[in-house]
């Protein structure tokens, strides 16, 4: 398990969430407030969480609907950032994290590498 790939996993479901649901991948859960953190993106009526795309599916897709429609191109643009930035980092910080996953975490034998 790589924390890496974690962190980018993490950031292109935030890209998701915040665009379709105006929610951070948490709050959609349904632990957080809806709609905290600052992002760009366009939302309707505030965030989406399960609990309230359970409560009123037809609501919640209109919504859903409208979010992506106001918010594609930025998620598209925010995506292909998070790849390239990704990728960049990864190459330009190769040799540091490799010391830190031999040195570090290797050592302590659980599985996880930087």
């Amino acid at each position: 398990m790589s924390l890496i790939n974690l962190a980018e996993s993490y950031a292109y479901a935030t890209t998701i969430t915040s665009g379709v649901f105006g929610n951070s991948p948490v709050g959609l859960i349904g632990f957080g407030d809806a709609g905290v953190g600052s992002t760009a993106m366009t939302t309707t009526n505030g965030g989406l969480s399960l609990q309230s795309i359970i409560s009123d599916p037809g609501t919640s897709f209109d919504a859903m609907q409208a979010n992506f429609t106001a918010n594609y191109q930025a998620m598209a643009v925010q995506a292909i950032g998070i790849g390239l930035t990704f990728k960049f980092a990864k190459k330009l910080l190769r040799k540091p994290i490799s010391n830190v996953n031999r040195n570090l975490m290797k050592p302590l034998g659980i599985g996880v590498r930087l």
